[in-house]
């Protein structure tokens, strides 16, 4: 008897927590459905000069820097994709919090980090799978909802990044071992596949080591560098010659061209 009232009290919990999901959903979204938005939530970390936002787990390092300023994100798990989605580009707008919600305002934001999951919580699990969350720069969230609000509902959607100037890419690593950061990456935003040519090569595939940092073992000191980068929509650019061959370790070379 007991077990079968642990069943139906089972049962029941999962019945009331899918309607709940499902009846949130449909409250969110609204009619924007058909626009491509999707549900998420949203916070913010860091303060209004964008202190803690820096040095993220994409790469970027300084974000002022390297032209991504405060209008930035950290991703959930669910957003992540283990860094793949670092550089891509999304707009974001608070819903159905009349209280909270700063209305009709819309942001558009830059992955450039990610937001952990703590299995420790059994509440506020913001940044754990399955959730779909954006962890705001303070200056972004404050344009689309009030301080004291902490969370809010939002939508969002993919959009493209626009980017001043042509793809850069900054040289990392030592003789044995090449670490090439790339940034300002415009259509899409989010880099798949990278490949680097040496004057004395042929192409060489690299492969991601975290964020949007590729590496290569191969030598290629003294040498012109080429790349072809290629994002998550297929698109390749190639960009040849961009390092000259007496390029060192810690510079930043910017191509002629984009996506």
């Amino acid at each position: 008897m007991a077990k079968r009232q642990s069943f139906f009290i089972l049962f029941i919990t999962i019945v009331v927590i899918f309607l709940f999901l499902a009846f949130e959903s449909k409250e969110v979204e609204g009619g924007l459905n058909g626009n491509g938005w999707r549900n998420a939530r949203a916070t913010f970390y860091g303060d209004m000069k964008g202190g803690e936002t820096m040095q993220g787990a994409c790469g970027y390092g300084n974000l002022f820097q390297q032209g991504y300023g405060l209008e930035t994100a950290a991703l959930s798990t669910a957003l992540f994709n283990k860094g793949s989605t670092c550089g891509a580009c999304f707009q974001l707008m608070c819903v159905n919090a009349p209280k909270w919600c700063n209305p009709g305002q819309v942001i558009t934001i830059t992955a450039t980090n990610f937001c952990p999951p703590d299995y420790s919580k059994t509440v506020e699990i913001w940044c754990n799978p399955p959730q779909r969350h954006f962890d705001l720069s303070m200056p972004m969230f404050l344009k689309i909802a009030k301080y004291k609000a902490g969370v809010v509902p939002v939508v969002y959607k993919r959009v493209n990044c626009h980017k001043k100037g042509g793809l850069k890419f900054e040289i990392k690593g030592n003789p044995y071992w090449i670490l090439v950061l790339v940034f300002n990456v415009g259509g899409v935003g989010d880099v798949v596949n990278v490949k680097i040519k040496g004057s004395k090569t042929g192409w060489l595939q690299m492969g991601r080591n975290w964020g949007q940092n590729w590496q290569t073992s191969m030598q290629l000191a003294g040498q012109t560098l080429s790349f072809q980068v290629q994002t998550s929509d297929g698109r390749w650019v190639q960009s040849n010659n961009v390092v000259p061959a007496n390029w060192q370790f810690g510079q930043t070379f910017e191509a002629k061209n984009n996506f």
